[in-house]
């Protein structure tokens, strides 16, 4: 594995991240406790030390997972990341959307990060993750009915409690992470970022690498399309939101197919999957210090760590771009 450090702190997280976003099942047609457990544990064993979660994800069930798979392990030796500002529990703040929780009840989804919310949300992530600490806080989305200041100032209060290491933030643009560090000394910056995603290279990866702000990339496989087992005419499980999400539109996922069929034949020459050529291209991007990659079960799991073993030269990745470029992404 290859470790990287958050910005300026001498916090190092492993290039591939353990995204658990889908081990709480919520959103992604639901889990198998047991296998999510043993996802991040086979991870772990593969030098995977970090571990990105939120307390939505499964509404507590994501932060729950990730606490008993950790369980026994040197707490120095594993980064918890975890978030606030997505309150299922709370009217407060602005609507996100509206949502059906693991068990199909209809939940409403909002958008808040006041001061005592995030005091709350806080001791609430310690007790499901089973620590005394967690390595880096993020607030989740932005929140546009409380001050940024407001919000970053509870997270200072928590980092000389001892609570929390350091701040980052989820969804920020420049100016956003600008007024974020008029209270608070920001390590990163997590967005959304995937080969046939790159909006964040135009602004905020450029203010980052010039403000020495980690960025961590979620989604890199998009949400598995990239993976290249998404066909057109896929059927995704009763609850799984990709149904509805514009990247796996039928035109959408033939025209990543043609793209991905280029790549084939490299992925093959390296004894690689196409997942693990795509996570290689993610981390070796200007700007990009890890990458998000989740995973349901062991076998995923081992198969994201070992996408630090491909090695692409400088001509493969031109031909990437080339590709990428010819299809209109």
């Amino acid at each position: 594995m290859e470790y990287r450090k958050l910005g300026e702190s001498d916090l190092e997280l492993s290039v591939i991240t353990f995204g658990s976003w889908a081990a709480g099942g919520w959103m992604w047609g639901g889990t198998e406790r047991s296998d999510a457990v043993d996802a991040i544990k086979a991870s772990y064993d593969l030098g995977v030390t970090s571990i990105d979660t939120a307390p939505v994800y499964g509404q507590g069930l994501s932060e729950e997972i990730v606490g008993e798979a950790i369980k026994g392990l040197p707490r120095d030796k594993v980064q918890i990341l975890t978030k606030y500002g997505m309150r299922w529990d709370l009217e407060k703040g602005s609507l996100a959307f509206k949502s059906k929780n693991n068990d199909g009840q209809d939940i409403d989804i909002y958008k808040y990060a006041g001061k005592e919310s995030i005091i709350e949300e806080c001791e609430s992530s310690l007790r499901r993750l089973g620590t005394d600490y967690i390595d880096l806080y993020q607030i989740h989305w932005p929140d546009v009915t409380t001050p940024i200041e407001e919000s970053m100032e509870a997270v200072q209060r928590l980092i000389e409690q001892g609570k929390v290491r350091y701040a980052g933030v989820c969804n920020y643009d420049a100016e956003q992470m600008k007024t974020a560090e008029s209270a608070i000394r920001l390590a990163s910056n997590q967005v959304p970022y995937s080969m046939v995603n790159r909006g964040i290279e135009e602004v905020v990866v450029p203010y980052c690498l010039a403000n020495k702000k980690a960025v961590l990339a979620y989604s890199p496989l998009e949400r598995g399309l990239l993976t290249g087992k998404i066909k057109p005419g896929h059927h995704f499980q009763e609850g799984d939101h990709r149904a509805q999400h514009k990247y796996f539109s039928e035109d959408n996922v033939k025209r990543v197919n043609v793209f991905l069929d280029k790549l084939r034949p490299m992925a093959l020459d390296k004894g690689a999957s196409l997942g693990q050529l795509v996570l290689r291209w993610t981390i070796e991007k200007p700007g990009i210090t890890v990458a998000l990659v989740g995973a349901r079960n062991a076998e995923q799991a081992v198969q994201n760590a070992k996408a630090v073993d491909v090695k692409l030269s400088a001509e493969e990745l031109s031909f990437i771009s080339r590709e990428l470029l010819a299809i209109g992404i």
